[in-house]
């Protein structure tokens, strides 16, 4: 396929050659990875730990979230708030988030307040108070935000029971923000004891992307954070899950207006997979779900009217292979059995029909502008950088991303079909719909990320 000539621009002005990356390690074992962009005089600086709910034993889950809310909570020279008081008064912005897979913490501020979010980053790095009064008021807000974000939300119960159905031993089957039981028996001893297991310069990257120079980025660094002492941080190994060897239903009946589903399969990620497999996932990602031309939105929802909406979602970047999802709400007047029907004669097409050379271009070619416009963003640009080297892939991965989309036959397309979208490594959950005592609350978007 032929990259246009506006798109290959585009490429270069923002994906960019790995010269325009710049990193090094301190001798504390800090990763400082920065990408120059001088568009305007604005940073966004972001602080990554490898550790997220995905490294959580059975019983504490919840704990890493719970540590991301308390990190704003005061430290040996700061007072409970203080740290987004004083990025308020720099007038920049800051906040946090949790995934499976790591904590990151981030900034943004004109290019000369990068001091500032150093020297903050680096007090709370090691030098957490976590006093108990504030540990127990936090908690409590950490289980109302679950009551927002899951239990009043039927959606958020659906994805969470699905996910502790698809895993049976690996600890994605844990919720993020953790179980309700968990959070209840949380101790600040254990909090404690997390933070200085692994917030520590050798289990993080600082990535700084914007208006800098990164030889004195390197030096602010090192003068911030170099004197903090490494911890002897040991990951445990998570367990393996076993392949799964035939379909698993599971149903969630909760006050809703209308029902809804996800089918998902287990999938490898960039690391856990042959190489070109994820790429070719990506690409059978955008064939159900491209745009308003792909099959999902032409054929289920405007030709043959039987899905309200049909969406497919794969994430190529994790540390531990993860799940290709489609979620799907039936149209007015059908059934999630015809949807499910009809959602699975769509994946076995794609098992049994090659991709015609015209709908790969037309992928490919959405996938690829999908990927550089989101990086039009100071933000998502180290969002990429910060996801990529904590889940060991790399950042120069940025660089092999098009060329590897590029490369996707439909044959490989086919074959990722025919090897994982299967049967037996099949979950289904279905949402089944109860009477409306009362509206369910809105709550923020996001279903990775809980800000403090």
């Amino acid at each position: 396929m032929r990259i246009p000539r506006w798109l290959a621009g585009a490429l270069c002005a923002l994906l960019g050659a790995c010269a325009h990356v710049h990193e090094t390690t301190l001798d504390n074992g800090l990763k400082v990875v920065v990408k120059p962009d001088r568009r305007s005089p604005v940073v966004v600086s972001q602080l990554w730990y490898k550790v997220g709910s995905s490294d959580e034993p059975a019983g504490l889950t919840g704990i890493s979230h719970v540590l991301e809310h308390m990190m704003f909570k005061g430290s040996e020279r700061l007072a409970p708030g203080e740290f987004s008081r004083i990025i308020a008064e720099h007038g920049g912005r800051e906040n946090a988030f949790t995934s499976k897979d790591y904590t990151a913490y981030y900034q943004q501020l004109e290019k000369s307040r990068l001091p500032v979010s150093f020297e903050l980053e680096a007090e709370r790095m090691r030098k957490l108070r976590l006093p108990d009064e504030e540990f127990q008021k936090e908690v409590k807000v950490v289980m109302e935000e679950r009551r927002l974000r899951t239990d009043d939300r039927p959606e958020g119960l659906l994805y969470e029971q699905f996910m502790a159905t698809a895993y049976q031993v690996h600890p994605y089957r844990n919720p993020i923000i953790g179980w309700m039981d968990d959070l209840k028996t949380l101790r600040v001893e254990e909090l404690k004891d997390w933070y200085r297991r692994w917030y520590a310069p050798n289990n993080a990257t600082l990535v700084v992307v914007g208006d800098v120079e990164p030889r004195a980025v390197f030096a602010l660094a090192n003068k911030y954070f170099g004197a903090i002492p490494r911890a002897a941080v040991a990951p445990t190994p998570a367990p393996v899950e076993p392949p799964q060897q035939a379909m698993r239903r599971t149903r969630v009946a909760a006050p809703a207006e209308v029902p809804s589903m996800l089918l998902g399969f287990h999938v490898p990620q960039f690391r856990t997979g042959r190489e070109w497999e994820p790429y070719a996932l990506e690409v059978l990602a955008g064939v159900l779900d491209g745009g308003s031309s792909a099959r999902f939105a032409r054929e289920l929802v405007r030709e043959r009217q039987i899905a309200n909406s049909a969406d497919a979602d794969y994430g190529s970047v994790a540390r531990h292979p993860s799940m290709f999802l489609v979620s799907a709400t039936p149209a007015r007047g059908r059934g999630v059995e015809e949807l499910e029907r009809a959602l699975l004669a769509q994946i076995e097409r794609l098992r049994t029909e090659p991709v015609s050379d015209a709908e790969l271009a037309r992928v490919k070619a959405q996938v690829v502008a999908g990927n550089v416009f989101n990086l039009d963003s100071l933000y998502y640009q180290a969002m990429q950088i910060g996801m990529l080297e904590t889940s060991g892939v790399g950042w120069r991965l940025l660089d092999e991303y098009v060329e590897g989309i590029r490369k996707v036959s439909a044959r490989q397309v086919q074959e990722v079909a025919q090897r994982y979208l299967v049967e037996t490594n099949l979950t289904v959950a279905v949402l089944d719909p109860q009477p409306m005592s009362r509206r369910a609350p809105r709550s923020a978007p996001g279903a990775n990320s809980h800000a403090h």
